[in-house]
């Protein structure tokens, strides 16, 4: 491998001659082999897609020239549109809690890709320079932020689409289940009857409500502290810098991004991502439920409940033969409990990180909130099409169940009492009876006994 040498305020430092960084850039891979995780290519694109509104303000005001904007703007819509030079953003996420080094990253990259474009060797820093062209009018301290709410606010749109389709999913099994009463169930023991379809009315309802928080969420996101660069005062950006730089990004996203009114607040703190973050964790809690549920209902096939016939996907033991496993409930629990896990460190993160005037857990959170949508996409389609669509009611359990459950005695409560309906539920569980033959046996005399203890008639 050959190298060139760049220098800094800091030295001298060899950077090889292939790449697109600099030394700022490679300063960080020497100071943080870490963990070995970068950021995922839907952070890099969408850093690019600010750093072109930003460029695009710069080229309107003047503060630019055109001849070094349009190459720049070639190299980031390289980035964009062509993901190309994504392998060129080797940082590892954990580094300074800024995000400055991956800001600087990009900064080097742009520069030096426009100055291989207008024929300059790389690493010279001329005629374009990663501070003075690509990063005018900016901070990390502003880039990285408004970046978070970018990346978060594409990367839900992506979820949101999964969300419908699981609330479909669900609402097929409620017309499917429609007709089936079974055993409910509280505190693990026999309740009374419940239609399947009421379950499955209670998770559709779950999603829809999440759903609607997340959309909420999304209101928050839209405004960014861009213009404010280091600490929210705009020192260094012209005063219409953040107003045309918001509105370019909205025509470059689609997005209807607004300026933060008080940009020291949207780099100090990261509340919205918290906030994004606590409702994910939300609809997280809201599908374990579901897996939960569906996993309980589906065991057996034996000496389980086995109300639920989940699908066949795999063999679920190495020494078991024939053994089947909710597989797919369990890959939906573990997702849940990550994205729990997760919520808790983008808290913590601004717990610990929201100092004075600069939160320093940037990279940490935003990882953490980026990587709990991406498993929550891939969990749910798996679920939806690995086992809700295949999913079955066992009837004939079902039934076996409703013929000798106990609870049923409670719609006899207002006719003979609670004390009275007790009596008869014990005895028939100890003698091993149906409630009707206790009933009988006990001589009570009561009218319309076959419809009273209908459970279909209960629901």
């Amino acid at each position: 491998m050959s190298f060139r040498t760049e220098k800094d305020v800091l030295g001298e430092l060899e950077v090889p001659s292939n790449v697109y960084w600099g030394i700022n850039t490679q300063r960080a891979i020497n100071n943080f082999q870490i963990s070995g995780k970068t950021f995922p290519k839907i952070f890099i694109t969408s850093l690019a897609q600010i750093k072109k509104a930003c460029l695009l303000t710069n080229i309107e005001l003047g503060l630019i020239n055109k001849d070094n904007g349009n190459v720049i703007l070639q190299a980031i819509n390289e980035i964009i549109e062509e993901n190309k030079y994504l392998d060129q953003f080797p940082i590892d996420i954990f580094q300074t809690g800024s995000g400055t080094q991956t800001n600087m990253n990009m900064n080097e990259v742009l520069a030096n890709r426009a100055n291989e474009i207008l024929g300059h060797p790389m690493g010279k820093k001329h005629p374009v320079h990663p501070n003075d062209h690509v990063n005018k009018s900016q901070s990390s301290n502003d880039v990285i932020p408004s970046t978070m709410h970018l990346s978060a606010l594409q990367m839900i749109q992506k979820l949101f689409p999964v969300l419908e389709k699981l609330k479909e999913l669900l609402e097929n099994k409620i017309k499917e289940f429609k007709d089936i009463v079974k055993v409910g169930r509280t505190h693990l023991q026999d309740a009374v009857p419940i239609p399947l379809s009421l379950e499955f009315k209670v998770y559709k309802k779950q999603i829809e409500t999440n759903l609607e928080r997340l959309k909420e969420t999304c209101n928050e996101l839209y405004y960014i502290p861009i213009g404010g660069t280091a600490l929210g005062t705009g020192l260094n950006a012209h005063e219409d810098f953040a107003k045309l730089t918001v509105s370019n990004l909205s025509k470059i996203t689609n997005l209807p991004f607004k300026m933060n009114p008080l940009k020291a607040e949207g780099i100090a703190s990261h509340n919205t991502i918290v906030n994004l973050s606590g409702n994910l964790r939300l609809l997280a809690l809201s599908l374990l439920k579901i897996a939960n549920d569906i996993r309980w209902m589906g065991s057996g096939p034996r000496a389980g409940l086995a109300e639920l016939k989940l699908p066949q996907n795999e063999p679920g033991s190495s020494i078991m033969p024939g053994k089947i496993n909710p597989t797919q409930s369990e890959a939906l629990i573990q997702i849940c409990l990550q994205v729990i896990g997760n919520d808790s460190v983008v808290s913590f993160g601004e717990a610990y990180g929201s100092i004075l005037d600069l939160n320093v857990c940037k990279p940490l959170m935003i990882i953490n909130l980026l990587e709990s949508i991406e498993i929550l996409i891939g969990g749910i389609n798996s679920f939806i099409d690995h086992c809700l669509s295949g999913l079955e009611a066992n009837t004939a359990k079902i039934n076996e169940y409703l013929e000798q459950m106990l609870m049923i005695v409670t719609n006899l409560t207002p006719i003979i009492g609670y004390d009275k309906s007790s009596e008869i539920a014990q005895r028939a569980y100890q003698e091993g009876k149906s409630c009707k033959v206790v009933i009988k046996e006990m001589g009570l005399k009561i009218d319309n006994l076959d419809e009273l203890l209908d459970p279909k008639k209960m629901v």
